[in-house]
């Protein structure tokens, strides 16, 4: 997957609040499908579809033993969103400093004047 394309499916998939909801709980350890349903108040096949949308953006993985479907965090794929949201801070930071720059230039001409 294109690097774009890794962090456009990332930030869709954190972008639904459920979504985010159940990337909180699996940051406290692994839990079934039912586990992670119990707490939203929709029909299990539509939840299911949201598990779908973290499991294609790879930020959480699965495994079934029996009839049994356990999902767990992938925390290396959150260094996606991780890097970009960097990368933007980084743009800004520099923005800043050179507007902060620029009013002491300001500055420092109206002392002198």
């Amino acid at each position: 997957m294109p690097r774009a394309s890794a962090t456009d499916a990332v930030f869709l998939a954190l972008s639904n609040p459920t979504r985010r909801r159940v990337v909180e709980r699996l940051s406290r350890g692994p839990a079934s499908v039912s586990e992670l349903a119990a707490p939203f108040d929709m029909q299990l096949p539509s939840f299911v579809q949201h598990l779908s949308i973290l499991e294609k953006s790879r930020l959480v993985r699965s495994k079934k033993h029996g009839r049994v479907r356990t999902f767990e965090l992938a925390p290396e794929r959150f260094k996606v969103a991780e890097d970009w949201l960097s990368q933007r801070r980084q743009e800004w930071e520099a923005r800043l400093d050179r507007f902060d720059q620029y009013v002491h230039q300001l500055k420092q001409r109206e002392t002198q004047a």
